[in-house]
């Protein structure tokens, strides 16, 4: 199992604070904010890491990261998104990387002190998305349950005006390398991009789409609010 951190885009939402580094660069009380899904894969033992990044700041990551052995990281790759072509996009970029492996993919915004060795331990084939209850779903894709069996996914909606439920994509997916050919499948959404709700979607089809709900702090520190929520949970928690 190799693992990949997304970590591209322009981060507009958070300017003018992104127009000096990176997003995933910001602090998280005491940490860039990429340390914390590094830190989720290494805990999951997970330290062969592709880094997809881009933007004018792309380079600032080489700095801090360096070659990631002092955050546990045996293996450190970087890889160059050059447009903001969307999440799938970028994972498509970790194909060479993945090398035929199956995949842990975490977004560079999702902090989470979650414990997910277990599910990768046991990964075997098709796909595994965590889901979170939140209080803004439209904010996210939005998981659709069979209204026969609670438990089994039926479509995930990217973003919904009206939400089927409060069950929300974490930014936390297992992939086995077929991943790979349904991004190639999928067709750029109205805004241009080439969204994973669509490759999650493709899983979906096929009936190999399972989920697992994320136990534990999550929350992904793309804006304002989010990003004070979180610094506010980490310093609390390393306050013990």
């Amino acid at each position: 199992m190799k693992g990949i951190i997304l970590a591209g885009g322009l981060g507009t939402r958070l300017y003018p604070l992104t127009k000096v580094t990176n997003k995933h660069l910001l602090p998280v009380y005491n940490k860039p904010m990429i340390f914390y899904p590094i830190d989720t894969l290494v805990k999951a033992g997970i330290t062969d890491i592709l880094v997809v990044t881009g933007g004018p700041h792309c380079g600032d990551f080489m700095s801090i990261l360096k070659n990631g052995q002092q955050l546990g990281i045996k293996h450190l790759e970087y890889a160059y998104q050059e447009d903001e072509g969307g999440i799938a996009h970028a994972l498509s970029l970790g194909e060479n990387f993945a090398e035929g492996d199956s995949i842990t993919v975490i977004l560079g915004d999702n902090t989470s002190d979650s414990d997910i060795s277990e599910s990768v331990a046991n990964f075997k084939e098709g796909a595994l998305i965590y889901l979170k209850k939140v209080p803004d779903p439209q904010r996210f894709g939005i998981a659709t349950f069979d209204p026969k069996d609670g438990s089994k996914i039926i479509k995930i909606t990217e973003k919904p005006h009206k939400a089927d439920s409060d069950m929300a994509v974490t930014g936390v997916y297992i992939y086995d390398n077929q991943v790979f050919d349904f991004i190639r499948q999928i067709k750029p959404s109205g805004r241009g991009e080439l969204e994973i709700t669509d490759v999650n979607n493709k899983y979906i089809e096929k009936g190999q789409l399972n989920w697992s709900e994320l136990k534990g702090y999550w929350w992904d520190a793309g804006t304002f609010d989010t990003l004070l929520e979180a610094n506010n949970y980490w310093a609390k928690k390393a306050k013990g």
